[in-house]
């Protein structure tokens, strides 16, 4: 090739690559402007907000730096938890957004609390806020397996959960409404552990089962909702009986794994119908180029799917869940507010 001939080469790189970093700018700033931001224009700068036990920070208590954050917030809220095992029922109210709850491992900053029964009363966090995130955290219900105990409910829109760790026994996370997105996260139980009617993508999520039961009881009613959980890239395990991938608590309940380990914790049936054969003919239960010993779809119920390419295309992006629109990057630059008050009223 001569030097003439490189030199064009050179140029059509730079001007594809010029034009790759424009749109992804614009699809930056569509995000940053979206009208779901109430308000929030500046997405790289966070207030810091910092909870240590030992008291070297703003708060001891991880609840006290939520109450902290004023409602109705039109400014980023990072609140970093120091690592510690916190022993607390977290509230995220509806009414303060835009806050984010990180750690720096999730294996050393852990929230905790042991309590069963009502799945609504018994979640050690509780996340009804919008445009919440979640990193680097384990969450837990140290219940035990006598009963009901939710680690994680989430009902706030716009929510997502990078690299924690959920874990309970029976019913570990409410995913309940909105849309929400898990990246990367370890949750385990045994009993439907992940349900709810929320739409959530579960991307690259290690799902762990350690007993006999169900992974996930989705609650869509209606066939004109648009939840579902999709699990794409997963790798799911266990060590207890044998595990179904679902089974309806809505009629018209929505799952689709795609691209996932299925360890032979996953009993050949695949997908329970709870008992109502009605439901049969309503569920939406799709596998899409799964792999592994669970994943062997020959003794499948007939009335679960193998998706083809264009049926599976719709679960295969971020799209279900309208996450380009509002999934963010962790902030860059973070500033210190003096108006932070203490629960004993000191600034």
């Amino acid at each position: 090739m001569d030097a003439a001939s490189l030199i064009i080469k050179f140029h059509v790189i730079f001007f594809i690559l010029l034009l790759v970093c424009s749109n992804s700018n614009s699809t930056l700033a569509m995000a940053a402007n979206d009208s779901s931001s109430g308000g929030v224009t500046n997405f790289s700068t966070a207030i810091l907000i910092r909870v240590d036990q030992s008291g070297q920070g703003d708060f001891k208590k991880i609840q006290d730096a939520i109450d902290a954050v004023p409602s109705n917030n039109s400014e980023l809220f990072f609140i970093w938890v120091k690592p510690g095992t916190y022993r607390e029922k977290i509230v995220v109210p509806g009414d303060k957004p835009f806050i984010t709850l990180s750690g720096t491992e999730a294996s050393n900053t852990i929230i905790t609390w042991s309590e069963g029964g009502d799945i609504t009363d018994s979640p050690t966090l509780t996340v009804l806020a919008s445009d919440f995130v979640a990193r680097y955290l384990t969450i837990q219900n140290s219940f035990g397996t006598s009963g009901k105990a939710v680690a994680l409910k989430v009902k706030g829109d716009r929510v997502a959960f990078y690299g924690c760790r959920i874990q309970s026994y029976q019913d570990t996370l409410l995913d309940d409404a909105g849309r929400h997105y898990y990246s990367n996260c370890y949750i385990e139980g045994a009993v439907d552990f992940i349900f709810g009617n929320a739409a959530s993508l579960y991307e690259r999520c290690h799902i762990h089962s350690v007993a006999a039961g169900a992974i996930t009881a989705q609650g869509r009613e209606s066939p004109l909702e648009n939840t579902g959980f999709t699990f794409l890239g997963c790798k799911i395990t266990g060590t207890g009986g044998s595990t179904a991938l679902g089974r309806p608590w809505g009629s018209y309940s929505r799952v689709v794994f795609a691209y996932t380990f299925m360890s032979s914790i996953i009993q050949p049936e695949g997908w329970n119908d709870w008992g109502d054969s009605t439901k049969q003919s309503t569920a939406y239960y799709g596998e899409y180029k799964c792999y592994g010993a669970g994943a062997n779809r020959s003794k499948r119920v007939g009335w679960s799917r193998s998706l083809s390419n264009e049926e599976a295309a719709p679960f295969l992006t971020k799209n279900m869940i309208g996450g380009r629109s509002w999934l963010r990057p962790a902030p860059t630059h973070f500033k210190r507010r003096s108006t932070i008050v203490t629960p004993t009223g000191e600034n």
